[in-house]
């Protein structure tokens, strides 16, 4: 049987999209697959559907489209994406919007809903994961939750023909894994393919982490063409074994140090990686070099699904007020120290030094703490505060006194900036499957 071609075509929501379009246009795909959802991402859509019934879907969903449908609905490529987030109905209404500002003649659009979850979880007081609290301690300020589906609820959606399939929140590999249990047949109970398909979709997701981006370190792992990598993609066989490579003269490399960089990429336990139609076994997963930019994998297995369906749940927890300011030249980082003195004192007289707050100079101990910064005499450095606070008037005076700096010292300041965000947390939980329940909406040009 032919090899199955899926694409990567974004790994999170501002993922570039020329190197989805060359996908699109020469890859010869089957699938092309825009993965764009992360466990805050969807919180916000969810404060912008708040404030307009019709967004709270991914920012950049019209622009892809554009970029694609056309390439996509000539040869014949199935587009699989969460861009729905917060609300793929609305998603699929911006597709087809798009569709007919393309001139596209007809548009087949499956939307897959069901991972909104918070009347439930709003009904019943369980556990939160990682924490000896449960979900009532959120009451007041929980906002969404969103539980992870399995590939099993994008199977209507692909069975009825659709040429774009729009999702919330699904399990990343179940993107992935969905069109090949749809393609070749893998039944709900085959573990060991689906095992190996979760294997496929977890070197996928994150596009060009695999082919190249994640391990660029320039004098120790060179990575050529890193301005114009390629998107990753998968030859996948019937029996789940596959090739991943990227298209000729793209950017970026594929090899068996970029596929195990990303295999291991937030990896507990290999042979555990739980996800909600199969426990991935990925311990006796073998990569071998096939050819130029092309390494198969194989040796995966998998057990029973879990019980329990995992949720997303996420919740206002204040604000984070912000200010920065470089001093640079000679006696830099002393003008730098002396100024987050001032700013230490200046919380205490507003009553904010018992805050969460971090004081540091970018270029000194950001990154790593005093320690390692100790003696280092930089030309320049940028002063950072930021402060956690309940109310957004707090937030505002922490950037304030930032800017004070400029006439107040130390000397030289320059380049003020601040800000005020409202900081928004995300919580995870456990429900049963039988509390979600998967539907298939089609709407057409």
């Amino acid at each position: 049987m032919k090899a199955f071609r899926i694409g990567s075509g974004a790994g999170y929501s501002g993922d570039r999209i020329d190197p989805a379009q060359d996908l699109a246009e020469r890859g010869e795909l089957d699938v092309l697959v825009f993965e764009c959802l992360a466990e805050r991402t969807i919180a916000l859509a969810q404060l912008r559907r708040s404030l307009d019934p019709q967004q709270g879907y991914d920012l950049l969903l019209k622009e892809r489209m554009r970029a694609v449908l056309p390439a996509c609905v000539q040869q014949g490529v199935t587009i699989i994406t969460n861009m729905g987030a917060a609300n793929p109905r609305a998603a699929g209404e911006a597709v087809l919007e798009v569709a007919r500002e393309l001139q596209l003649p007809r548009l087949r659009v499956a939307v897959v809903l069901g991972d909104d979850v918070l009347p439930w979880m709003l009904a019943h007081d369980v556990p939160l994961m990682d924490s000896d609290q449960t979900v009532r301690s959120l009451d007041g300020r929980l906002i969404s939750a969103n539980a992870y589906l399995g590939a099993d609820a994008l199977l209507l959606a692909l069975q009825s023909g659709a040429n774009v399939v729009i999702t919330g929140r699904v399990a990343d590999p179940a993107l992935f894994l969905a069109p090949l249990m749809h393609h070749f047949g893998w039944d709900a109970g085959d573990w060991q393919r689906l095992g190996q398909g979760i294997v496929v979709g977890h070197l996928l997701e994150c596009a060009a982490q695999v082919s190249g981006g994640y391990i660029a370190d320039p004098g120790y792992v060179d990575v050529p063409g890193l301005a114009e990598v390629g998107f990753p993609l998968a030859e996948v066989q019937a029996d789940g074994r596959a090739v991943i490579t990227k298209l000729a003269g793209t950017g970026g490399r594929v090899d068996r140090l970029t596929c195990t960089a990303q295999l291991l990429y937030e990896l507990e336990d290999p042979s555990r990686y739980l996800q909600p139609d199969v426990v991935a076994d990925f311990s006796a997963v073998r990569l071998q070099e096939v050819g130029p930019d092309r390494v198969s994998i194989e040796g995966a297995s998998g057990h029973a699904r879990p019980d329990q369906l995992k949720v997303t749940l996420g919740y206002r927890e204040g604000f984070i007020g912000e200010g920065q300011i470089s001093y640079a030249g000679p006696g830099a980082r002393a003008r730098g120290e002396l100024a987050l003195a001032v700013l230490e004192r200046r919380l205490q007289r507003r009553g904010l030094a018992a805050l969460d707050y971090r004081a540091e100079l970018i270029g000194v101990n950001a990154m790593h703490g005093p320690l390692l910064g100790a003696d280092r005499e930089p030309y320049e450095v940028r002063v950072r505060l930021a402060v956690r606070t309940a109310t957004r008037t707090q937030a505002g005076q922490v950037g304030q006194e930032v800017e004070a700096l400029y006439l107040n010292g130390p000397a030289g300041g320059g380049g003020v900036t601040q800000s005020v965000r409202e900081v928004i947390a995300v919580a995870s939980a456990l429900i049963p499957r039988d509390a979600v329940r998967p539907e298939c909406q089609i709407l057409e040009l």
